[in-house]
């Protein structure tokens, strides 16, 4: 089974773990026969999140940057509880953060093909690999960091949630803030995302936008 990295987001005061160099770019992520999807989660009670909406939005993120094919992403919002045991296992971070973002780095099909493949019986037909899905990773949001946030980063929560969002997905897709030329560059992302798909037009003047780190 794919094994997912060190998570690439953390926002706030909490610092950043140690990223893999971003792979979005290169060439389009394909998986095998079909289209991508989105599978959605919430699990906390804080905050009211409207799945569909947010599970569009990661959606068309994930076109947008050149996804195709059969390929699964997880979006999942819980509570701080939840999040801060993530944060202090993945992080070595105290408290609850807003997002983090777990990359998966390689498809069933790239791991089958590099290593060995699995044993079959003489009746077992061959892995067919346009079945594999392509799976690229799960975003974790706390919707109640998120709203405390809200006022000094985004400026409403709807706006809050939505730049976490995008800011998750293009983590688990490959791009990164490590330095001031991929910070530039993600937060153009994030923007010409949220203008496109979120506000479908112009950002509100009341868009801070400082991103998460």
């Amino acid at each position: 089974m794919p094994t997912r990295s060190t998570p690439r987001t953390e926002h706030g005061d909490h610092g950043v773990a140690e990223p893999p160099r971003p792979r979005l770019g290169r060439r389009p992520k394909v998986g095998g026969e079909g289209i991508p999807e989105v599978f959605c989660a919430d699990e906390q009670h804080d905050v009211d999140i409207d799945l569909p909406r947010w599970q569009r939005l990661a959606l068309d993120v994930i076109t947008d940057q050149g996804v195709r094919g059969l390929a699964e992403m997880t979006l999942l919002f819980i509570g701080e509880i939840d999040m801060a045991e993530l944060n202090a296992e993945h992080m070595n971070a105290d408290g609850p953060t807003d997002v983090l973002s777990f990359p998966i780095d390689a498809s069933d099909a790239e791991i089958i093909l590099d290593g060995e493949p699995p044993s079959r019986g003489p009746d077992r037909p061959p892995i067919d690999l346009g079945e594999i899905p392509l799976l690229l990773g799960d975003v974790v949001i706390c919707p109640a960091v998120a709203a405390r946030n809200a006022p000094t980063h985004a400026g409403t929560l709807e706006d809050e949630l939505a730049l976490l969002v995008v800011h998750g997905v293009l983590h688990v897709l490959g791009m990164d803030h490590a330095d001031d030329d991929e910070r530039a560059a993600m937060r153009a992302a994030e923007r010409r995302l949220l203008e496109t798909y979120h506000w479908h037009g112009p950002a509100p003047a009341a868009f801070g936008q400082e991103q998460p780190e």
